[in-house]
């Protein structure tokens, strides 16, 4: 059984930097693509960035394009979002998606605020 789990958020100020983890188990992280996503209070969720399978190759939303960097440590089986820069409009719950499963993590909550 597929389960992500994950953590690092909190609340930080303005143009400081967070790392969001996400623990995955009961899949081989080296064979598959992996997403973070968010969704702030009253909107839809949106794609924030997706890595490939090999690692090698990412995608970003243009919103956090040059800020955000998503990567994977297969040994470690975790997907990372390291987020820089930050602004209040990043405050969102961020949600870890295995797409070729279907499953979603818990999410953690992100607030970025003065």
């Amino acid at each position: 059984q597929v389960q992500l789990v994950e953590s690092g958020g909190g609340l930080v100020q303005p143009g400081g930097s967070l790392r969001l983890s996400c623990a995955a188990s009961g899949l081989t992280l080296r064979y598959y693509a992996m997403r973070w996503y968010r969704q702030a209070s009253g909107k839809e969720r949106e794609l924030v960035a997706t890595i490939a399978m090999d690692g090698r190759s990412a995608f970003y939303a243009d919103s956090v394009k040059g800020r955000f960097t998503i990567s994977k440590d297969n040994g470690q089986r975790t997907v990372y979002l390291q987020m820089n820069n930050l602004k209040p409009e990043d405050t969102a719950v961020y949600y870890c998606y295995a797409p070729t499963f279907g499953v979603w993590g818990q999410g953690t909550q992100v607030t970025v605020s003065s």
